[in-house]
Order: structure tokens, then C-alpha cells, then sequence
């Protein structure tokens, strides 16, 4: 998993609405990179509402959001359609980016262990390198916290 000052793992990912994102082309503005689990599902939809709410300041912080899950684009699309959602969510269904970022751990629910994506958030500067880690997020206040980050990061 990339640290604080390591390159943020360059990407580009088919996205919600068409067309693809590149990290890389988003310099020399800065960006958040969160990773969520699944489309729909309580913890990953409140996280998604709340980026939306706070996108406006995050933009004015010069400052692009990209969710990325291993759900597919037409999911994403459906995803964003039902909520409202105003943030980029590109799809990484071979799960590549997540094991560039660290993010595809093994995981345990009720007994059993499987492979999925850690909650995370990355916080990349313009010169595309990772300014701040949120690893194992709890959803709330969380975005806050982002922002505040983005909006002190020169």
C-alpha cells in the first residue's frame, strides 16, 4: 500500500457515464482516491452521499473524487442514477488497481475469509503523490476529515 510521499500507482479505469478516468492526467490538480467495497450497500452508499455533498467544496479545494470498486460500469451507472451521486466511480472489475494500491486483502465475515477491497482513502497532490492514508475508514465523519486534508494541502 502506497504511503505518504511514495508515487500514487498511475490507473486508468473505465468510469460511470462512459469513457475512462486517468489518474495521472488529473495533475496538476489534486485528487481523492477512495476505495469502497460494493455499490448499494449501507457503508459504501452513505460514503458516496457524503463525497457528493461536500464535491462542490472538494472541487473548489482544486480537488477531483474518484470512487473505484470492482463493481461493473453499468452498475456504477445505476448506482449513481438512484442516489443522486456526483462523484466519478470507475470500475475495477479484474480487482488490477486495487493490488496496485494495496487495497485487496483477505478478509473475514462469520467464519470464513475471502478476498476484498479494504475501505481506504488516498489523498494525491499535484505532482501525483500520495499526501495522506485513510486505511480501514469508518464512514462517518470521514469525508470531513478529507476535505479538511484537501483544502490544507497547497
Amino acid at each position: 500500500m502506497p504511503v505518504p510521499g511514495d508515487p500514487a500507482p498511475d490507473f486508468t479505469l473505465p468510469r460511470d457515464g462512459g469513457g475512462s478516468i486517468t489518474l495521472s492526467a488529473l495533475r496538476p490538480g489534486k485528487a481523492v482516491v477512495y476505495f469502497y467495497p460494493k455499490d448499494d450497500t449501507s457503508g459504501c452508499t452513505t460514503e458516496a452521499l457524503d463525497f457528493t455533498a461536500a464535491v462542490a467544496a472538494f472541487a473548489a479545494a482544486g480537488t477531483t473524487v474518484i470512487g473505484i470498486s470492482k463493481d461493473s460500469v453499468s452498475r456504477h451507472d445505476r448506482f449513481a442514477a438512484k442516489h443522486g451521486l456526483a462523484v466519478i466511480l470507475a470500475s475495477d472489475e479484474d480487482a488490477t488497481t486495487c493490488e496496485d494500491w494495496g487495497v485487496w486483502v483477505e478478509k473475514s465475515m462469520y467464519g470464513k475469509t475471502f478476498l476484498g477491497i479494504e475501505r481506504a482513502t488516498f489523498l494525491i497532490d499535484g505532482a501525483g503523490r500520495v499526501a495522506q492514508v485513510w486505511r480501514k475508514v469508518k464512514v462517518k465523519d470521514h469525508v470531513a476529515e478529507v476535505l479538511a486534508a484537501a483544502q490544507a494541502l497547497a
